[in-house]
């Protein structure tokens, strides 16, 4: 009879430590929470009424025709209507133009 009672209390623990071990597990391969601050909804820059708001090479910008920009980011600035390839020789760099 004693080893019933054992195996009773035994039993309990195993089904407390399976319990806490399957909880662990479901804790650690659960998807972590993503910040707030990588929304694309939040606008932290605001532009005037002349400019565009755009992101650049992870930056935020104000874009316009004949503002300075990086040759190498053209693609980017094309998804606002941009392209930037007139090269200004009096100022030695490109300035953007509409698409």
């Amino acid at each position: 009879m004693v080893t019933g009672v054992k195996w009773t209390a035994l039993g309990r623990r195993i089904s407390v430590i399976l319990a806490v071990v399957l909880a662990a597990f479901a804790a650690a391969t659960s998807s972590p929470a993503q910040p707030l601050a990588q929304t694309p909804a939040t606008v932290l820059k605001s532009c005037s009424g002349s400019f565009t708001h755009a992101v650049i090479g992870g930056v935020e910008k104000c874009l316009r025709a004949g503002e300075f920009c990086v040759r190498r980011s053209d693609s980017q600035y094309r998804r606002y209507g941009y392209r930037c390839i007139r090269f200004y020789a009096n100022v030695q760099r490109y300035r953007l133009t509409h698409a």
